[in-house]
């Protein structure tokens, strides 16, 4: 009877021994030095990828966000503030349902096959709004132009970049609407395209955000300069 209650003590105090060290290791030590690795080397992607301006934190270079006008009466919509760079459609993106205490955007595709009639109508519709909103009294875009991430969300509606065509595109417009000289935006279009990773990896790209903070830069500082 003794040897088997002092049996049971040991192995309980064993494993008590054993939940504690671990917890430690596990749940205090390792965290803290995977934390630590991640802070010193990779402070700015373990902190989310913030983007600042003018001391603030105003967004993430990973997640993508609109420039609107602020809503109207009896819109569902808003209307796109044309004096900046406009981001890929976000077609894909949804509302909370479920936990409605919480106003939540989830993210996510349309998941319409190429020749669905919502889609179809949805590509029509951005392309005949690119066009409108694009030209301007000394340049006209034509359906040609529009390249396909301009009417076109991505897979998460999140997207943070956009293509060098859909920003070129863009430049008179957001010339004209800020008035600036189309060189000076088209130049801040360059500086702010990022080539590929390694040289051959993905696409190049503009990050919208990055872009606007420069555009914002360059019209408060007095405009064309040139």
């Amino acid at each position: 009877m003794n040897n088997s209650v002092g049996n049971t003590a040991r192995l309980l105090g064993a494993g008590l021994r054993a939940l504690l060290v671990l917890t430690v290791i596990c749940g205090i030590l390792y965290p803290l030095a995977v934390t630590g690795v991640a802070q010193t080397l990779f402070h700015d992607k373990a902190n989310g990828s913030e983007i600042k301006a003018d001391g603030k934190v105003v967004g993430s270079e990973l997640i993508g966000q609109r420039y609107d006008l602020p809503l109207k009466k009896g819109q569902d919509t808003p209307d796109p503030d044309l004096r900046w760079f406009q981001p890929r459609p976000a077609n894909g993106l949804g509302e909370n349902s479920v936990n409605t205490r919480y106003k939540l955007l989830l993210s996510g595709a349309t998941n319409l096959s190429g020749d669905n009639k919502d889609l179809i109508k949805q590509v029509r519709d951005a392309k005949a709004a690119i066009i409108e909103d694009n030209s301007t009294a000394t340049h006209r875009v034509t359906p040609s132009d529009v390249p396909a991430d301009a009417v076109t969300s991505s897979a998460s509606g999140l997207d943070p970049h956009i293509s060098p065509a859909y920003a070129d595109l863009q430049v008179h417009r957001v010339a004209e609407k800020n008035h600036v000289s189309a060189a000076r935006v088209q130049n801040l279009v360059d500086e702010n395209t990022e080539q590929r990773t390694l040289g051959f990896l993905g696409e190049p790209r503009v990050n919208v955000l990055r872009l606007n903070i420069a555009l914002r830069e360059l019209t408060t500082r007095g405009g064309d300069g040139s």
